[in-house]
């Protein structure tokens, strides 16, 4: 293979992961996008198996690599383990997937980088030597930093920030422990620093994650995301490989306008959403003992609410995706449209336990999209809606983002669902959300709990309104 035809195939699977990503920006075009991503990641792993050679220099040969079995052996187990996972897991389980196959990215590129780096010995460049370093520390911050954010979506640890005297001190001397390794790696080189490298470097991705908790978490796995692309270039740079330079540029830099986005949405800034756990003023307790009335209500009452309602509001949160309701709610939306009452879904953009998890999920329910409305589209509008329904949100509808100094999720901007005239919220029970936050507006006057699982109630609800 010539070495221009191999630079033309690259660049076609170069356009394809482009094409993807601006497919991915609109939940219309998502699943074409991600096709076309697969089709280029296709193309660009099965060009490794006919080129070989380096500096220009390209050969054709039936078998250009050496290990080929082992090469396949790790393809076939990669095949056996990621496809039934991709496929069996569920919506409730994606953040914490998505996750887990991150880090796993962000180290296997390290991995990919120290054995260059050390194939290379004394003969590697400057800079292959400081894309090495690079590539080893954020590709271990990314790695073992995505194993927390698993821990704590899976719930196998406290989701709340996990802080302890002197742990910013305990921080900042490890970070300065990994520049001076780096140094080190860069100065002598050879197996040591490395290895001292490595094991500073995976200490502080859980250093780096742990003061992070409840609502916060969605936008380390975005920050995560981005250090595993900018591993991806810089291994690349290591390996002199253009498409992985590509590909690792442009998951680095969307991750990184995502989650500059994502905290924007939270109303605090990237410092304060990693770090703000250390400065927090501790919260009086709220008297654990005390019972307060709330007012709840039958399916057959909020169905009654739901039909004279002229507007209806729907809020989808975490609850919705783990009773899988939501092609319960897109039937009852069809019920009510076809009574004439106009029906929309308030979008936050942190709902839910990634970016994007209730557009997803309303999206396998063929919800059609122009119903589909962000935060500042629909907060002007709570004030003319007559029904607010709230199903298995908690944080994003909660007062205390702007009434409650120094709680977590403090300066957040959120849907104003007070404003409607009515507030349902469908819940399990009186547990707090993601957050911890005990919800005030649970317990105003013109709002109904309507308690058990989402997808029976609202089948329940459905019902009733067919026969109004």
């Amino acid at each position: 293979m010539s070495r221009n035809l191999y630079d033309l195939i690259g660049l076609v699977a170069a356009v394809c992961f482009i094409l993807a990503l601006k497919g991915l920006s609109h939940p219309k075009t998502a699943r074409r996008g991600n096709l076309i991503g697969a089709a280029g990641a296709t193309i660009a792993t099965l060009l490794v198996f006919f080129f070989t050679g380096n500096k220009g220099e390209a050969e054709y040969h039936s078998l250009p690599l050496h290990h080929f079995g082992l090469i396949i052996g790790a393809v076939a187990l990669g095949l056996l383990v990621g496809v039934p996972a991709a496929r069996k897991v569920q919506m409730t389980q994606m953040p914490q997937l998505v996750a887990l196959f991150n880090g796993v990215g962000g180290g296997a590129a390290a991995l990919v980088a120290i054995v260059e780096y050390l194939k290379l010995g004394s003969g590697a460049s400057t800079a292959a030597v400081y894309a090495t370093v690079f590539t080893v520390i954020v590709g271990s911050v990314s790695f073992s930093g995505s194993i927390i954010t698993f821990a704590k979506l899976q719930e196998l640890m406290t989701t709340r920030p996990v802080v302890f005297p002197g742990g910013r001190f305990l921080i900042a001397a490890n970070l300065a422990g990994v520049f001076a390794a780096g140094a080190w790696v860069i100065n002598s080189g050879g197996n040591k620093p490395l290895l001292v490298l490595g094991g500073l470097s995976l200490l502080f991705g859980v250093l780096f994650v742990l003061p992070v908790g409840g609502a916060d978490v969605p936008i380390v796995i975005s920050l995560l995301n981005a250090f595993t692309g900018l591993t991806v270039a810089a291994s690349g740079y290591v390996l002199q490989t253009t498409l992985l330079i590509v590909a690792g540029t442009l998951v680095g830099a969307s991750g990184t306008i995502l989650t500059r986005l994502m905290a924007e949405a939270m109303g605090r800034s990237l410092f304060k959403t990693l770090f703000g756990a250390f400065t927090a003023k501790p919260q009086e307790a709220s008297g654990a003992t005390e019972v307060r009335p709330v007012k709840s209500g039958s399916p057959e009452d909020v169905a009654i609410l739901l039909n004279y309602a002229r507007r209806v509001v729907i809020v989808p949160g975490f609850g919705l995706a783990v009773a899988q309701a939501q092609h319960t709610v897109r039937e009852m939306a069809d019920v009510l449209a076809a009574k004439g009452i106009d029906v929309a879904y308030g979008i936050h953009a942190v709902a839910g336990r990634m970016p994007g998890h209730m557009n997803v999920l309303l999206a396998e329910a063929n919800v059609p999209y122009e119903q589909l409305q962000e935060m500042d589209e629909v907060n002007p509008t709570f004030a003319q809606t007559d029904v607010a329904l709230v199903i298995g949100a908690n944080d994003v509808v909660n007062p205390a983002a702007k009434n409650s100094p120094g709680c977590p999720i403090y300066g957040m901007p959120i849907l104003e669902v007070a404003d409607a005239a009515n507030v349902v919220f469908l819940k399990r029970s009186m547990r707090p959300g993601f957050a911890g936050i005990e919800n005030e507006l649970l317990y105003d006057p013109k709002t109904t709990l309507l308690f058990g699982d989402a997808k029976d109630t609202l089948t329940k609800v459905v019902s009733a309104l067919k026969n109004l």
